[in-house]
């Protein structure tokens, strides 16, 4: 039986090539500079076999070492440039989405809630971490 989650949708336009955006979306030595909510935590370790099938585990941590857990799923769907799709342990699922405009790529990621924090908490942390690979992929 699969459970009802409410879907939460967070956008971001950057300011890259469609190449670029991907890349600094999948590859580890990037998703362990930009996937954090504050400045406080981090994102220690990626490890990251991004394909249909494959799997993901970021370590996500307090800076000051008091807790961490592992964000941890299995690719559903990846198609290179345009979409990737991955379920979580607990099984809520996620699309990621990009699309080409131009000098930009629209980034539209749509999650599952969970049902232990509020959802404006939740819609504002994953917010705030694509914030990050906007400010981190147009930097670098």
């Amino acid at each position: 039986m699969t459970a009802n989650y409410t879907k939460i949708t967070v956008k971001t336009t950057v300011h890259a090539s469609l190449e670029k955006a991907w890349e600094c979306f999948t590859a580890s030595e990037h998703v362990t500079q930009w996937n954090a909510a504050s400045d406080d935590w981090h994102c220690p370790a990626a490890i990251n076999d991004l394909r249909t099938g494959g799997s993901f585990n970021y370590t996500m941590a307090a800076r000051d070492g008091s807790m961490s857990f592992d964000f941890e799923g299995q690719y559903t769907e990846v198609i290179p440039h345009q979409k990737i799709s991955y379920v979580l342990a607990d099984d809520r699922r996620i699309d990621v989405l990009f699309e080409a405009d131009g000098d930009a790529v629209h980034v539209t990621e749509i999650f599952d809630a969970e049902n232990e924090n509020p959802l404006e908490m939740q819609q504002g942390g994953w917010q705030a971490i694509l914030d990050n690979y906007k400010k981190h992929t147009e930097t670098v």
